[in-house]
């Protein structure tokens, strides 16, 4: 199963969009990953990482070390006095908690690198990324999902596909913006109007590029539209792209955004509730979320 199927004319002919293939071209003018980041992205293709090893990586970072040592220490998990070491930090944190923090951290700190329009806040695109990745981390953690230890790093990267966009083609950009606020249409029947394709699949290209796990690829490629996520499930089993569906809804609807939006006071959680999480498991699941999120929240602006 591919997410980057391209369309054809009728000899069969690949189709050449110039607009793709320039926002898909911007991601190598990224920073390169930093050597903690790539034994954390290696790791989703199971690559095993001890906490010795991402422990000697993370202290030769200053600011990824001070970041990570400040998160240890803050009310979610300082319970038992301060980390003083990163070593101890790591293993405070747990490793799934560090390895999200690193992932985290450090590609917020690559998109900070980059010009943008002004209208662009790179701050909203951060916080927005990372809350989806929390939402959908824990929400993967009480449902039965299909690769359910994609979630964090999917959620991370759902939306990077704006981003390019953003950077590399920005009039285009402006334009599809303009055409959603003036006429009320969804912003990705917007984007395939103006652009020829959404974000949502330059996203998974873009995870294809850096040769990430295909399941969380399609999840990226599905986040609006998981009905149509072709994936195998197991019985019981629900999609990934579901999920990051429920909490990319959920978090935009609270007003951590890429736009400024008006927040819903209770949230959006009629995705949630369509996965089976009833109010019960919500009330925790959003309370933990909370917690995690104003922990994590002051690394991002």
């Amino acid at each position: 199963m591919s997410v980057l199927s391209e369309d054809r004319d009728i000899s069969g002919t690949a189709l050449r969009n110039p607009l793709l293939d320039k926002a898909l071209a911007s991601l190598g003018k990224l920073p390169p990953f930093s050597p903690v980041l790539n034994r954390v992205l290696a790791s989703l293709n199971q690559d095993n990482s001890t906490y010795a090893q991402l422990g000697e990586l993370i202290e030769k970072d200053t600011v990824l070390a001070a970041n990570i040592l400040q998160l240890a220490n803050s009310a979610l998990y300082a319970r038992s006095g301060n980390s003083t070491s990163v070593r101890h930090a790591a293993a405070r944190l747990g490793m799934s908690k560090l390895m999200n923090a690193i992932l985290g951290m450090s590609i917020a700190r690559m998109w900070n690198q980059g010009q943008m329009p002004q209208s662009w806040s790179v701050g909203r695109f951060n916080v927005h990324s990372v809350a989806t990745a929390l939402l959908s981390d824990l929400i993967a953690q009480r449902r039965a999902v299909a690769y359910p230890e994609g979630a964090f790093v999917a959620g991370l990267l759902h939306d990077i596909g704006q981003l390019l966009i953003v950077r590399s083609i920005p009039a285009e950009y402006t334009r599809v913006a303009e055409l959603s606020e003036s006429t009320g249409r969804p912003p990705l029947e917007c984007e395939m109007e103006i652009l020829g394709f959404t974000h949502a699949e330059l996203s998974a290209r873009a995870l294809a590029t850096w040769n990430l796990p295909e399941p969380t690829q399609v999840a990226v490629r599905y986040h609006h539209s998981p009905e149509l996520d072709p994936s195998r499930l197991k019985p019981g089993e629900v999609p990934l792209s579901a999920v990051l569906d429920a909490a990319n809804r959920y978090t935009n609807s609270i007003g951590i955004s890429t736009l400024p939006v008006e927040p819903s006071e209770s949230g959006d959680t009629a995705p949630m509730e369509a996965l089976g999480l009833d109010a019960t498991v919500q009330e925790k699941l959003l309370r933990e979320f909370r917690a995690e999120y104003s922990a994590m929240e002051q690394f991002f602006r």
